[in-house]
């Protein structure tokens, strides 16, 4: 029997003491190896990357964790280069776990976040990851919670989550995050109805980014648009109404007072002990997740249901099935082959 610690000697990942290690002193270049091995599906890396989590877990839970949404093209990425930079210029350790979609078809993902961050991707206090989806729903990444740990350990003092786009699921980000800020383009009102109510009651901060040239007053205007509907929608915190801000990602306008905005919820969070009780909420939830996950994947791998599984889903898709007694065959299946 071959251990799970040769495999990871043989694939080149250096022994577990060592990433840890590594990791805790902020090295960049094993930060990364441990994050392709926390993201990696196979079985015996999920072992290692178990361990290497365990050993790091200590030394998490300080940093000031942010999810960032917004519909695609309103500007994330120069909007999170430009205040990404702006932090680090004040001696701040910054982290951007960048979430690309994966395609439907493919699997793959383009991965480009680093090149639309280009100041920041070079800058030593900060640390840019882009991560596929691969199927995930919610915006975000499967091991994004094992990422944010990870940065965590590395000794990050702010870590940012950006989200494929504003989404059905994407309201996912708020279990993962002390802060969650939704960037809108001065659109007015319309944009605003186009947005799922679930994710609005998970905001806490509304920014009306591109106030810049031309367009800082479409995008004052629309502030007062934006506040308006946001009186109809219940807050996350009672006694938290989310500001709504406007800012310029391309120069930085307005940058300073969106982050005291930032600093303020985080200070309302401890103060509160809302940030004690949501940590441990999430850690609940992540234990949800990845029992859900197991159980899928232990579903579709259990040799009675894939047997019939191809069958049955051609049975939905040409009419002849209904879906509901289709499922509970399956589960049936799975049941009685796991006693």
């Amino acid at each position: 029997i071959v251990s799970a610690e040769f495999d990871s000697s043989r694939r080149r990942f250096p022994p577990i003491a060592d990433l840890a290690a590594g990791v805790m002193r902020g090295e960049r270049a094993l930060l990364g190896r441990a994050l392709t091995l926390v993201e990696s599906t196979r079985a015996d890396d999920r072992a290692l990357a178990e361990e290497l989590l365990e050993r790091l877990l200590p030394a998490t839970g300080k940093a000031l964790r942010v999810g960032l949404t917004g519909v695609p093209g309103v500007g994330k990425s120069t909007f999170l280069e430009s205040l990404g930079s702006m932090l680090t210029a004040q001696g701040l350790r910054v982290a951007v776990l960048a979430i690309d979609p994966s395609s439907s078809l493919s699997g793959g993902s383009i991965l480009g976040d680093k090149t639309r961050m280009p100041r920041l991707a070079v800058d030593p206090l900060a640390f840019v990851r882009p991560s596929p989806t691969r199927g995930t729903l919610g915006g975000v990444a499967r091991r994004t919670r094992e990422t944010i740990l990870l940065c965590e350990a590395a000794g990050y003092d702010v870590i940012f989550v950006e989200t494929v786009g504003v989404g059905q699921s994407e309201a996912l980000v708020a279990s993962m995050v002390d802060t969650v800020l939704l960037l809108l383009l001065p659109g007015g009102g319309d944009e605003l109805q186009g947005i799922k109510r679930g994710i609005l009651e998970q905001v806490d901060i509304v920014a009306v980014n591109k106030a810049d040239g031309g367009g800082e007053t479409a995008a004052r205007r629309a502030r007062v648009e934006y506040e308006s509907g946001l009186k109809l929608i219940r807050p996350a915190l009672a006694e938290w109404s989310p500001p709504v801000l406007i800012c310029s990602g391309a120069t930085g306008a307005f940058l300073p007072e969106l982050w005291q905005e930032v600093l303020a919820h985080r200070a309302l969070l401890e103060k509160s002990g809302t940030l004690a009780t949501r940590r441990r909420q999430q850690s609940r939830d992540w234990l949800w997740a990845e029992i859900e996950g197991h159980l899928l994947e232990a579903f579709r791998a259990h040799p009675a249901v894939a047997s019939r599984l191809s069958a049955i889903e051609a049975e939905v898709e040409a009419g002849r099935a209904m879906a509901p007694r289709s499922a509970a065959e399956l589960i049936a299946l799975f049941r009685e082959g796991s006693r």
